[in-house]
């Protein structure tokens, strides 16, 4: 596999790369297989007028990664950030740089379109991602909490 890696905006050809990495994000996280979740998402990923939006990571090519991610408003400080919802990266491309490329287009983006910031949440015990985490960005102290209606 090549070092280089190229992102993009997920396209409609991605749909089978892409159905096929988000069943296996889906696995790793432990939700249940549930394929009208799968296809509820990439419909939200392609309706321009849903907040959610997706990047691509290739390599050769080759899908390899994603990142799905949408704008939000921080009243707290009159600014927008992007949120990034689920980033996921295909095993065998993990080390290679695909998350940080993910992640760095990101920030891109944001700084591109005025924002402040790139925030995101991940499993306390997901430690390899908290690697490449605490080598892009600031671990907050905020502690994040479901309240399940």
């Amino acid at each position: 596999m090549s070092t280089s890696v190229v992102v993009r905006p997920i396209e409609p050809g991605d749909h089978e790369a892409w159905q096929r990495l988000f069943h296996a994000y889906r696995t790793f996280y432990e939700y249940d297989e549930e394929q009208d979740v799968v296809d509820r998402v990439w419909g939200w990923i392609n309706d321009d007028t849903h907040e959610t939006n997706a990047l691509v990571a290739l390599v050769d090519d080759e899908v390899v990664g994603f990142a799905h991610h949408r704008e939000f408003a921080r009243p707290s400080s009159g600014k927008r950030g992007l949120y990034l919802d689920d980033l996921f990266t295909e095993p065998d491309a993990r080390g290679k740089g695909v998350g940080r490329a993910l992640i760095s287009a990101l920030g891109e983006m944001a700084q591109w379109r005025g924002y402040n910031k790139v925030r995101w949440i991940t499993a306390e015990d997901n430690h390899t991602a908290q690697r490449l985490y605490d080598d892009l960005a600031e671990k907050t102290t905020w502690v994040t909490y479901d309240y399940r209606v």
